[in-house]
């Protein structure tokens, strides 16, 4: 029987060590809009050893119920930031690699060798990037998700999750257990687990 105390440590030296091992994979919601969407964003960093940076305006109060609900509690195990203004964050993360994701990408994000340490942005829910962002990321970096003909856009935190598990896979998931064991994405196997049942 799993006693939550320990379910919560188990988490937290999870999360420790995927920060260490993952570089910091960072996550950026430029004026995010629905409290729901950052939430799930929020345990979805919690899970992977991602940074999540919240860029002001947002659309909802950081103590937002529907915030709670929807992260139920992992923000406790994500780090999360919250910056004044766009230009505060971008002066900070200059040294890095950091890639636009808009419907006027240019390149596929499955065109992209990621590196520990990168940094995806994603825009609010109803206007995506400013060309001022853009501009400033610069346009190379600028990518897109595929979609069907006639589609506009996608959720946010889909998006989101799509991204940082293609970013995370490119990096060869570097931290990831199952099981409490480590993952061996050469075989797609737990470490030690030799036959497939």
């Amino acid at each position: 029987m799993l006693i939550l105390g320990d379910f919560k440590s188990f988490q937290m030296l999870l999360r420790l060590q995927s920060l260490t091992d993952m570089k910091n994979l960072s996550i950026v919601l430029v004026s995010p809009e629905i409290p729901q969407n950052t939430g799930n964003i929020i345990r979805l960093c919690a899970n992977m050893g991602a940074d999540l940076h919240l860029v002001k305006p947002l659309g909802f109060d950081l103590d937002s119920k529907k915030l709670r609900r929807a992260h139920l509690y992992y923000d406790e195990f994500a780090s999360v930031k919250v910056w004044d203004d766009w230009d505060q964050f971008f002066i900070n993360f200059s040294g890095r690699n950091i890639f636009a994701i808009e419907t006027s990408g240019v390149r596929g994000i499955y065109n992209v060798e990621f590196q520990p340490g990168d940094v995806l942005v994603f825009g609010s829910e109803s206007s995506g990037l400013s060309d001022k962002i853009i501009s400033d990321i610069g346009l190379y970096n600028n990518l897109f998700l595929p979609m069907t003909e006639g589609s506009r856009s996608m959720n946010l935190a889909n998006c989101v999750s799509i991204c940082l598990y293609e970013a995370w896979r490119s990096i060869g998931f570097t931290g990831a257990v199952t099981n409490n064991n480590k993952f061996d994405f050469a075989s797609g196997l737990p470490s030690g687990f030799s036959e497939v049942l």
